[in-house]
């Protein structure tokens, strides 16, 4: 089961011209993080930037079209992400429950946890056989 605990934006993360944080925060995401690679657990995880250096793709009945950031309602927003594969929800809870506050001790934080869709998931299809064949030679 893989997990991505997803570390939701605030006021002071947009607000950032370059990434930085207390050492103190840098140390606890390091021994967390590290502590999750020795448990043999931790796929991926990475902070990103600021909603103005992005943009979106939007959809409807006309098309596409691409809005640039900034985005408003920074807590809508992500921060960061830390990918995770448990063997269950109660492993992933417990995870994520030792998760780092990401804003620093005492700040107001949320971070959020989803499952990821598994191909299995899905019901038989040919384009699910080829999204299966492509996922694999990404494993290769």
């Amino acid at each position: 089961m893989r997990f991505m605990i997803i570390v939701k934006s605030c006021a002071a993360f947009e607000a950032e011209v370059t990434p930085e944080a207390p050492e103190e925060l840098m140390a606890e995401m390091a021994a967390y993080h590290e502590e999750l690679a020795r448990a043999g657990v931790l796929l991926d995880g990475s902070g990103l930037h600021p909603s103005r250096t992005g943009w979106r793709i939007q959809y409807d009945a006309a098309g596409q079209r691409v809005v640039d950031g900034p985005f408003a309602e920074a807590k809508e927003l992500i921060a960061g992400y830390t990918l995770i594969q448990v063997r269950s929800r109660e492993e992933a809870m417990e995870w994520s429950r030792r998760f780092p506050n990401p804003a620093g001790k005492g700040q107001e934080a949320v971070i959020e946890l989803r499952q990821l869709i598994e191909l299995d998931e899905f019901p038989p299809s040919e384009a699910l056989e080829q999204m299966k064949a492509i996922d694999s030679l990404g494993k290769a």
